[in-house]
């Protein structure tokens, strides 16, 4: 049973919360235990038709990945309100019951302690990326990278996140313009077991948030499913899509179903629920 007292800390802003220990060690042990069924892909930023038409170079992600409630694919260019909303979110892969008993806490915690106006009223936590944070191996070298650059999560709603592993320097920064230098408004470092909270108009609206770095203590998860990849922390980020935008990869655009086949495929090797849903 967790301690009450030891949950959170003041609160530095209404709209940013930061829990040490939410997560039992027992329920830690069990999401543990699921990740080592996952096979987490590595994924391209763009499809062949864009690189063609802009004349850029591909560019893979920093990290091994892996979606529940709702696939985004980097390709597809995620959900981004107001004009990306269209076949961006493809129907994934359900929570197991752990994940699922611990988003249900977390969201009758935002909404007990978020002001209204900033939880979208049919707002529920249905979509979850999972990073792996590491060094990958690249020329027979291991290459650091556990890092995310500055961006936003354009979900509306709150935002949560859990973190196992390693400790994190999570920074809210301003965007950097032209001369390349954000300015960090507040940092956070985000320990194993946490949960952090963010939402309303500074945090998720206006700021841009990264990970600047993962601590090197020599911890390493053993027992992952990914190649070529040591990951020293796992981050689980809820979001919430609006269910309307949520669809079968079926009812996507033959191109774009295209775009993603190859990844469908490797997820479908070792899932059944993506064997299932191949077009």
């Amino acid at each position: 049973m967790r301690n009450p007292h030891n949950q959170s800390r003041e609160p530095l802003n209404p709209n940013l919360i930061l829990i040490e220990n939410y997560i039992s060690e027992n329920e830690k042990k069990e999401i543990l235990n699921f990740l080592s069924t996952l096979y987490p892909i590595w994924e391209d930023r763009f499809t062949q038709a864009h690189l063609a038409q802009n004349n850029e170079t591909q560019r893979s992600l920093l990290r091994p990945v892996y979606w529940l409630g709702n696939w985004q694919f980097a390709c597809l260019n995620y959900y981004h309100p107001p004009k990306g909303i269209e076949h961006r979110c493809v129907e994934a892969e359900t929570y197991p019951p752990v994940l699922q008993n611990i988003v249900s806490k977390i969201e009758n915690h935002v909404r007990e302690n978020f002001s209204p106006r900033d939880v979208p009223k049919k707002w529920h936590l249905n979509t979850c990326l999972i990073n792996y944070y590491g060094d990958r191996l690249e020329n027979n070298e291991w290459v650091d990278m556990a890092r995310v650059g500055e961006h936003k999560d354009f979900e509306p709603g709150p935002v949560a996140s859990i973190s196992f592993g390693e400790k994190a320097l999570f920074q809210f920064v301003k965007s950097s313009g032209k001369n390349n230098q954000s300015q960090v408004v507040l940092q956070q470092w985000l320990n194993d077991r946490s949960l952090q909270l963010f939402g309303g108009e500074k945090f998720k609206n206006q700021l841009f948030h990264r990970v600047q770095r993962v601590e090197k203590k020599g911890l390493e998860f053993k027992y992952l499913n990914t190649t070529q990849f040591k990951t020293r922390r796992i981050n689980f980020t809820f979001r919430y899509v609006p269910d309307e935008h949520v669809q079968p990869l079926a009812r996507f655009p033959q191109i774009q179903q295209q775009d993603v086949s190859k990844y469908v495929t490797k997820l479908s090797e070792h899932s059944e629920f993506w064997r299932n849903n191949i077009p």
